[in-house]
């Protein structure tokens, strides 16, 4: 198993998409319009940094979330938030500031900030805007991601299935009902360079574009000719999304939304995932037992409150395997979200420490939480289960993954 754990942070920056030594004409074809704001454009940022290493069993923490907020916060503090990149931040002069430069340089700027700890930055996701992302990893490796949306309406069935059949496996989605879809283009570089972008702006621009034109207020079903000898599943559109982009740009994977809590995901070796996410919510208490009550305060803060505090905490499951081809099905629906649920029953509306066995002996840290939570998701969802998501609040996120 693999475990990270992520803090959210903001900043606010502007930024000109602009290559110096480039003309006009090639900046605009690699940027598009917003190379032409000469005094730079602004976003306000979210970026998410990754860090994964041993668990610390006498505290429960990889690592120190206030710690991780402090000395991330000093370098967009210093070098990010606020600034026009372009001329504040002497890195990006003679480069574009496009998404995965910046996370490469937030990276590269946080590493050594954190030598002297055991765990270790493993990527910075940094999130431009909610149509652009990019991550950046700690091999060099770099992921451009583009979202887009269209609205559909479907039957959810399989033209290799009999009604009946379709009927039995699908009830009520084989009725023509309708999604506002989200959906997210991933591509992927083993080494950033160059001083363009990964995908240029004229490319994508016209990959999205003729994307709406066929789905958009579309019924996929009889609209979308490429459709009709396919599944009409999340997992099946998903598919058909990859080989659709995958034939003009290489595509490394397409996240598909029909609903904000649930997603499939196609990657480039063919592989699928199916995602659903939960929320429960709970009290707990950080705190220690080995250790003097002025350790627990220094160590967890206003989380070592005596009385305990709560969350809404949200889980996100997501299972892989073999997929039916004939029902274009990976795992039924209904059985990954009650799956899911039944797992999560025990600890809904508890407190974590006080109601439950499984803080006994260890602290009822995100770390050791979402590593208890596994085996009761994996044992609902068939031994199924490839990734877990533990967010805390929208800004720690723990995450545990099968190797």
């Amino acid at each position: 198993m693999i475990l990270t754990v992520s803090k959210r942070l903001e900043f606010s920056a502007s930024r000109r998409l602009f290559v110096p030594r480039w003309s006009a004409s090639e900046n605009l074809t690699a940027f598009g319009p917003e190379s032409a704001a000469e005094f730079g454009t602004g976003r306000n940022y979210v970026v998410f940094f990754i860090f994964s290493g041993p668990v610390d069993a006498s505290n429960g923490m990889l690592i120190n979330i206030s710690e991780m907020k402090r000395r991330a916060g000093g370098v967009l503090h210093d070098r990010f938030d606020h600034k026009f990149l372009n001329q504040d931040n002497p890195d990006f002069r003679e480069t574009a500031p496009t998404p995965e430069r910046v996370a490469g340089q937030l990276f590269l700027d946080l590493a050594p900030r954190f030598a002297d700890v055991d765990a270790k930055l493993v990527a910075c996701h940094l999130q431009e805007s909610p149509e652009r992302s990019a991550t950046f990893y700690a091999g060099g490796a770099a992921e451009s991601n583009y979202w887009f949306e269209f609205s559909a309406a479907r039957r959810t069935m399989s033209p290799q299935l009999t009604p009946a059949e379709n009927e039995r496996m699908f009830g009520q989605a084989t009725a023509l009902h309708g999604h506002n879809y989200r959906a997210r283009l991933t591509f992927r570089s083993e080494k950033l360079s160059g001083e363009g972008p990964m995908v240029c702006y004229d490319k994508i621009d016209e990959c999205l574009g003729s994307l709406r034109r066929e789905l958009d207020h579309r019924d996929l079903n009889n609209d979308v000719p490429a459709m009709k000898d396919r599944p009409m599943t999340t997992e099946g559109l998903a598919g058909y999304l990859y080989e659709r982009v995958n034939s003009a740009l290489p595509l490394n994977r397409v996240r598909l939304h029909e609903r904000e809590d649930f997603f499939a995901e196609v990657f480039e070796d063919k592989s699928v995932f199916l995602g659903m996410r939960l929320p429960f919510f709970a009290a707990h208490r950080l705190h220690a037992k080995d250790v003097s009550p002025e350790q627990n305060l220094e160590l967890y803060g206003k989380c070592n409150n005596p009385l305990g505090h709560g969350h809404r905490y949200l889980t996100e499951a997501t299972v892989g395997g073999e997929m039916d081809e004939r029902s274009g099905t990976l795992f039924d629906f209904v059985a990954l979200r009650d799956g899911l649920e039944e797992a999560l029953r025990p600890w809904q509306n508890r407190h974590l420490d006080l109601e439950t066995d499984d803080f006994a002996d260890v602290p009822s840290t995100g770390e050791n939480i979402v590593r208890a939570l596994w085996p009761k998701v994996d044992a609902g969802l068939q031994h199924r289960l490839s990734r877990l998501r533990l967010w805390e609040t929208a800004n720690n996120r723990f995450t545990l993954r099968r190797t």
